[in-house]
């Protein structure tokens, strides 16, 4: 009997050891040293939206994993039931709460929460992305805890515009914005520059009419840009530059339908690389080019100043040509390597600064 009770305090007293051990090694994982857990909350769309949520998650992710970091424990989204100030407070509070407490926000939709999230959460740190925190007033205020970064859209919207104009030649093309904001209005705006350019040094003929420039005046109004679309592509727009997020995805669908009968319909994406979203027979897709902001980068830069104790806190970041923040796709099916060889000229000539692109409204093109 006593040997039992010895063997079963000796069994006991090994569990305990195992368990223990186990604990320890945290099932053979360890934290990486510097880690830390950082929280996104979405906007209005999904985070598989193929624009701002999808993008900047998909760039905390890949920050999370060239840091080391634990992917899965380490990050984390909340979805909003609303796209109040309240409704983006809350659940900021909540990755607080569960300590993520670098919070990353992707939109201009974020301004005013930030604003108060940044007092109220003073060891927190927030990156906000296409906007910069102020009180409703419009009045800059980013504390030592924030990072605003902003992008170069005019220089974005320039390089398709010079793509467009060489791998088209000859005829019209249309905009189709969501909201009038800035950021939607410097892509128009740099888009209208690139065609131009093309036009006087590169031999082409294109034209973009007043009628053939269009804000629709949201972003979720996906039979809207799909009517707008057709109403272009009936006067005989051959490409559509959109940068309207859910409306855009209307402009997309009226051109698939119209590039299964066989008839040109192309569209120029935004934000991402929107390639897969015009898809409409085999790999084909009706997408000519994207004009991007690599938000991705932005995300993880970030993250990786964070860890390296670099944060630039206070600061309001321009990400642009020179520092790759903005571009076309690495790959681009529906554009000839002729076409690509003289954008990737017009791209080194921004970076160094021998063409300068305006972020302010031109003249429209005829």
């Amino acid at each position: 009997m006593k040997m039992k009770k010895a063997g079963l305090i000796l069994s006991m007293a090994l569990a305990a050891g195992t368990i223990l051990g186990a604990c320890g090694k945290d099932n053979g994982k360890k934290d990486v040293e510097g880690a830390f857990k950082v929280g996104m909350v979405t906007d209005a769309g999904t985070i598989d939206d193929k624009s701002f949520n999808q993008g900047t998650w998909e760039g905390i992710q890949a920050g999370a994993k060239d840091l080391n970091f634990d992917v899965k424990k380490d990050t984390k989204y909340l979805k909003p039931t609303g796209t109040t100030e309240a409704d983006y407070l809350k659940e900021i509070g909540n990755l607080n709460d569960a300590g993520y407490k670098f919070i990353v926000t992707p939109g201009f939709k974020f301004e005013t929460a930030i604003f108060k999230a940044q007092d109220k959460y003073k060891d927190d740190k927030f990156v906000i992305i296409d906007g910069t925190p102020h009180a409703g007033d419009f009045k800059p205020v980013v504390k030592d805890n924030t990072v605003s970064i902003f992008f170069a859209e005019h220089e974005a919207g320039y390089l398709a515009g010079v793509a467009t104009a060489l791998q088209l030649k000859t005829g019209d093309v249309g905009f189709i914005g969501g909201m009038e904001i800035p950021a939607v209005q410097k892509f128009n705006w740099g888009f209208q520059q690139g065609v131009k350019y093309a036009n006087e040094n590169l031999g082409t003929k294109i034209s973009l009419k007043a009628e053939n420039v269009v804000y629709e005046g949201s972003f979720n109004n996906v039979a809207g840009g799909q009517q707008i679309a057709a109403q272009m592509y009936d006067r005989g727009v051959k490409a559509i530059f959109c940068a309207a997020g859910g409306v855009g995805v209307g402009a997309i669908n009226e051109s698939k339908a119209r590039a299964k009968n066989g008839k040109e319909a192309w569209i120029i994406g935004v934000d991402v690389d929107q390639y897969s979203e015009g898809i409409y027979e085999g790999d084909k897709s009706t997408i000519l080019t994207s004009a991007m902001k690599d938000i991705s980068k932005a995300a993880s830069d970030m993250m990786k100043a964070e860890k390296d104790g670099k944060f630039p806190g206070g600061q309001t970041l321009t990400f642009d040509a020179k520092n790759d923040g903005v571009h076309l796709p690495e790959k681009n099916p529906n554009l000839s390597d002729d076409t690509l060889s003289k954008v990737d000229d017009v791209f080194g000539k921004i970076k160094s600064g021998e063409i300068v692109v305006s972020s302010e409204r031109g003249s429209l093109l005829k």
